[in-house]
């Protein structure tokens, strides 16, 4: 019987382990990173917020002049299957699509066959579940949006990951990296939010428009907080009362400590999230079992 308890993927028409999982070393999604993806999470056998990753990732496709043969409702149906043959109840789910290789001889990206791809794999976090970040914040440039819009999700990492060797470098566990103007952007895989004075900023622009950042967005508003999207100086961030990023690789997850210096929150719990960000952090869990913002998988 093949084993798919480790996760299963979607290619070439067939589902896989994700072991098993290949592709070409001539697709231009390996050769140019000429590719876009999504990824969403499964909860306790839901899918959380899908129908807005699967907006995302076909905006995306269109923006690229990417397409493939896959409907919406198809694609639904394969990311349940992912994760249904993978029996797995937390799942990070993945949707990918590549450019794929041109005709022979050709270098004209309208030749080429693009490639679906999706997977299921149990539940990636971007740190351990109810711990803190240790942020540096980087002077190296994020991609900037003139070159590539930052809401086309892509994976153009390299500045990211050249960032995160920094930080490392200084004892630090993740990186932030800046705009042109020397303001905050983004990290690995995840959106900044800065509170001072009970008021929640994030960067409005140069930044993926993550899901768990609209999320948050809309929580914060409802909960009554003001919010306000704009520039972000790295000065704000050491200064702030409260820091925290947001990723689908783990929710509102609490930045404690940015360059090695502790953020000074006036109440912080044992998972280093102060009094704001655990409000937020326990709404948006509880949107898990909202069916208003879940899928069930059907298993």
């Amino acid at each position: 019987m093949t084993d798919f308890s480790n996760g299963t993927a979607f290619i070439e028409d067939k589902f896989v382990p994700i072991s098993e999982a290949k592709i070409s070393i001539l697709d231009w999604g390996f050769l140019h990173s000429d590719a876009t993806y999504d990824v969403v999470h499964v909860w306790k056998g839901k899918f959380f917020r899908l129908e807005d990753h699967l907006d995302r990732f076909f905006a995306s496709m269109e923006s690229l002049e990417l397409s493939v043969t896959y409907s919406r409702d198809e694609m639904r149906s394969i990311l349940n299957d992912c994760v249904k043959k993978s029996d797995l109840q937390n799942a990070y789910v993945e949707l990918i699509c590549t450019r794929g290789q041109p005709e022979k001889g050709s270098r004209d990206p309208r030749t080429c066959t693009n490639q679906f791809i999706a997977f299921a794999i149990p539940f990636v976090w971007v740190t351990k579940p109810n711990t803190s970040l240790n942020l540096f914040i980087s002077q190296r440039q994020r991609i900037p949006t003139e070159s590539l819009d930052p809401a086309i999700k892509n994976y153009h990492w390299l500045d990211l990951v050249m960032g995160q060797f920094e930080a490392y470098g200084k004892g630090c566990e993740t990186v932030a990296l800046v705009d042109k103007n020397g303001n905050i952007t983004e990290g690995p895989g995840f959106n900044i939010f800065v509170i001072k004075d009970k008021v929640i900023t994030t960067a409005a622009t140069g930044v993926l428009r993550g899901i768990t950042r609209k999320t948050t967005l809309e929580l914060a508003k409802a909960k009554g907080y003001e919010v306000i999207e704009t520039d972000i100086s790295p000065e704000s961030v050491r200064n702030a009362d409260e820091v925290f990023a947001t990723s689908t690789a783990g929710g509102i997850m609490p930045i404690s400590t940015v360059d090695n210096v502790t953020i000074a929150s006036a109440d912080v719990g044992e998972n280093g999230a102060g009094p704001m960000t655990q409000l937020l952090q326990t709404a948006y869990w509880s949107l898990h079992d909202d069916p208003r913002y879940t899928t069930k998988v059907e298993y």
